[in-house]
């Protein structure tokens, strides 16, 4: 049993845009006065949303809650590519949008749900021989990065105006959204970059339910169990 008096637990936070996760992170140890904290799920600083963050011995169940699905919302621009897949990019190609029409996107996004092969971008977290990608990319240096395979259960479209594609999707574990939007620009030949990125929950755990990291103090402490 956790002893509920412990400062121990997960809170479930509303990242803002312009900030990393381990900002959060560090705004947490700084208003609980503890060390022992960390978060459950990158978003990048473009991204905002739900963060969990675990505090105490609940850091130990990091693996549990990164195996969760996940849903977002988004918004992609069309045309565009750049070289960290976002807005915050450096834009390196420009295609018009000619043949393009919300037919011909209904039907591309509709090849992405379900079980497909995707290859994480250079900027993500994820480590290739103990490394992490997004510093090599920093450095302008590009390594191979296998496919994994990952599940997009979902994937909706709220709203064309072009060149913007407002959407929804609930995927599952290890899916890049920006990758998804280069992907699905790519299939339509003119490319496509995310400006926006929001994720809404984290399996169970709703962004409703989240605080904002200024309002944080140990009163946002859930204690839960597996």
């Amino acid at each position: 049993m956790v002893d509920p008096n412990s400062k121990e637990g997960i809170i479930l936070v509303d990242k803002p845009r312009g900030i990393t996760s381990h900002d959060v992170v560090d705004i947490v140890r700084r208003r609980l006065k503890m060390r022992k904290v960390g978060h459950a799920g990158t978003l990048d600083p473009l991204a905002e949303g739900l963060l969990i963050v675990l505090v105490g011995r609940f850091t130990k169940y990091f693996p549990k809650f990164v195996s969760f699905d996940k849903e977002y919302i988004g918004i992609m621009k069309l045309g565009e590519v750049t070289t960290t897949g976002d807005s915050q990019g450096r834009l390196i190609k420009k295609a018009d949008l000619q043949g393009i029409d919300e037919n011909k996107i209904r039907k591309t996004f509709a090849k992405f749900i379900g079980n497909i092969q995707q290859i994480p971008p250079m900027v993500s977290a994820l480590r290739i021989k103990g490394r992490r990608l997004y510093n090599l990319a920093r450095r302008g240096i590009t390594v191979d990065r296998p496919p994994r395979p990952i599940a997009i259960h979902s994937l909706e479209i709220i709203k064309i105006d072009f060149p913007y594609i407002e959407f929804r999707t609930h995927c599952s574990k290890g899916t890049y959204i920006r990758k998804l939007a280069e992907d699905i620009g790519s299939e339509l030949s003119c490319g496509a970059h995310m400006v926006k990125i929001v994720r809404l929950k984290i399996g169970p755990f709703k962004l409703e339910n989240a605080v904002s990291p200024d309002l944080i103090d140990e009163s946002h402490l859930q204690k839960i169990t597996f």
